[in-house]
């Protein structure tokens, strides 16, 4: 019996960091008339509300690091981890290390990104590369997935994700998107086999990729705008 509906966002629901469109939106609102709904994202829990519109929904935030209930019409924050990088040294000794490695040493911006939650970004075109070349660099991910497992090697201490259009997305471990759902079920009283987890990034070193090998029960989606045919057979019921 299934009671929990969980969505990754980005590529999910909405296209790359663009507001939840109103066909989605209503797919959402059919699906909480019966379900329990909630957000299970990479990003920041007020960032993914915004970015849903104020859309009422408890949401996991930063891989599980932040957790944020909707109630008396607002999100609030009840749990915000914060992990600071230890050594930035280190860190950019060993990202420089990568690019001059695999030829990346031409960049815009920083080397590294540091968020306030501990987790890392290594933009291989720098920070502020320009959106059009982010988006054409590496649309089928084989240059960052070609040296994957050796970022991981140097980076340890972090689960590593192929992340965005051209980069790599570090979280401290042991949080990641199973991480996060599970403490969530353990939290709320949910079995696995009451959750349905909807999400495109499933293949390796996507951030839904922890989840899709799991026991929850994984719904794919490649393309956003066909949501309401994975779902069908729960939508159906609706009607």
């Amino acid at each position: 019996m299934i009671k929990v509906f969980a969505f990754d966002l980005d590529g999910t629901l909405t296209q790359h960091k663009t507001p939840l469109d109103d066909t989605n939106r209503s797919i959402l609102e059919k699906l909480a008339s019966k379900y329990t709904l909630l957000m299970v994202g990479a990003g920041g829990c007020m960032r993914i509300h915004n970015q849903m519109g104020g859309f009422p929904v408890d949401i996991i935030g930063n891989y599980g690091m932040q957790y944020a209930k909707f109630t008396d019409g607002e999100l609030k924050l009840v749990r915000d981890n914060v992990s600071p990088c230890a050594d930035r040294a280190a860190v950019e000794e060993k990202v420089t290390m990568l690019r001059e490695k695999y030829g990346f040493t031409d960049f815009a911006g920083d080397n590294v990104e540091y968020h306030a939650s501990g987790c890392l970004t290594f933009p291989l075109l720098g920070t502020k590369a320009a959106p059009a070349d982010k988006l054409a660099f590496d649309p089928d991910r084989k240059k960052r997935r070609a040296f994957y497992g050796e970022v991981c090697e140097l980076f340890s201490d972090y689960n590593v994700f192929v992340g965005g259009s051209s980069s790599f997305d570090m979280a401290p471990k042991p949080f990641n998107k199973y991480y996060a759902l599970d403490l969530w079920c353990r939290e709320n009283g949910y079995d696995h086999s009451e959750v349905v987890f909807v999400g495109d990034d499933y293949g390796v070193g996507g951030n839904d990729e922890s989840v899709y090998l799991s026991d929850f029960h994984f719904v794919c989606t490649d393309d956003y705008t066909r949501l309401g045919e994975v779902l069908a057979p729960w939508l159906d019921e609706l009607k």
